[in-house]
């Protein structure tokens, strides 16, 4: 049978578009990607310290690549910041306390953008009121007409209201501080006591020359306050455009935090990796104490990580809605979706029970 030159173009033709297809799928047609990276902008609530290891961890070992996500993770400076730039689409997800993304819904109403948690990371809010043992400063009552520092928008402050009903405590007096400022001038004096984050502002006193034995810490998680602490935040819109980037995030993150918990020494590598100048040494033991006081505490072993239950929640929407004086009451329903969140068994990342 003969063959027209027409016929023979074609055949050619369909050759070459086969073997074009074959070298695409095998890779080898030089920087065409065959399947592109989900982009995903991620930022902390604070600097790059021992905590941020639980997300450094899954970066570092790709498992934000494998499931096809294309993840950056910036510093943050605070978590209402975080919240806002998770609302403005500057961020798609972030790391930021429940009770700041509930000031912020409540505060904003009729924002369409507003983020929402789609995991517990900290079951337990980190919030902290410190003393030291020479100021007669025994127990959580001696703070009562005592003269207490901290920045304005620092949760401890913010969420003072909360625990002091919870001690029944009576009036105190703040002073503003720039957070840089805050455990210096706690040491020289010119407070009674402060708040702040337990795992920071703890080790910030000591390296200001305070021996730990000086020191007098009430956690708020200790004294009756049940509010939650860090979540991961996600905007609206990726939610509703790319739900499975959410799902994959979260699965890959889950399994760097089970790495992180049962090593925490050697993820610190990855902290040092992303900010050289860090204090090793210091900074493992900021991350142990994050990792013992609200993420493997006994209410997360309770409630299960990375969840939350409702009448806890609802609860704590209430009090954050009274201490934080917003504009709105806070829907529980709407800061918070468990929707994304991956199997059972791929949140079993916490170590069991210490005896």
């Amino acid at each position: 049978m003969s063959v027209t030159p027409r016929t023979r173009r074609t055949l050619l033709a369909n050759l070459a578009s086969a073997f074009a297809l074959t070298l695409g799928a095998t890779g080898m047609l030089g920087t065409t990607a065959v399947h592109a990276e989900t982009p995903i902008k991620f930022q902390l609530d604070w600097r790059f310290e021992g905590p941020s290891a639980l997300f450094l961890q899954p970066a570092a070992k790709g498992y934000f690549k494998a499931a096809g996500l294309d993840v950056s993770i910036d510093a943050g400076s605070g978590s209402g910041a975080t919240v806002s730039r998770v609302a403005s689409g500057t961020y798609d997800m972030g790391f930021a306390d429940m009770a700041a993304l509930m000031e912020f819904h409540a505060n904003n109403p009729d924002m369409p953008n507003k983020p929402v948690a789609v995991m517990m990371v900290y079951n337990n809010t980190p919030a902290a009121a410190f003393a030291l043992k020479k100021s007669g400063i025994k127990t959580v009552a001696d703070l009562t007409g005592k003269k207490l520092g901290a920045p304005v928008f620092d949760s401890g402050r913010k969420s003072w209201p909360i625990f002091a009903k919870a001690n029944k405590l009576g009036p105190v007096t703040w002073v503003s501080m720039d957070p840089t400022l805050r455990e210096t001038m706690f040491v020289r004096g010119d407070v009674d006591a402060i708040t702040g984050f337990s795992f920071t502002s703890l080790l910030n006193i000591e390296a200001r020359g305070v021996k730990g034995e000086e020191i007098v810490m009430f956690p708020y998680a200790q004294y009756g306050v049940k509010l939650y602490g860090n979540a991961i935040v996600a905007s609206p819109k990726l939610l509703k455009e790319n739900p499975e980037a959410v799902k994959a995030f979260l699965k890959a993150f889950a399994k760097g935090a089970k790495e992180v918990l049962a090593n925490p020494d050697a993820a610190i590598d990855t902290v040092k990796a992303r900010d050289g100048i860090i204090n090793v040494d210091l900074e493992k033991r900021r991350l142990k104490i994050a990792l013992d006081q609200v993420v493997n505490s006994p209410d997360a072993r309770a409630e299960g990580f990375g969840q939350v239950k409702l009448p806890r929640l609802a609860l704590m929407a209430s009090q954050v809605g009274d201490a934080f004086a917003t504009k709105t009451r806070i829907n529980p329903d709407a800061v918070w979706t468990p929707a994304y969140l991956p199997s059972a068994a791929e949140l079993n990342v916490l170590p069991a029970a210490k005896k």
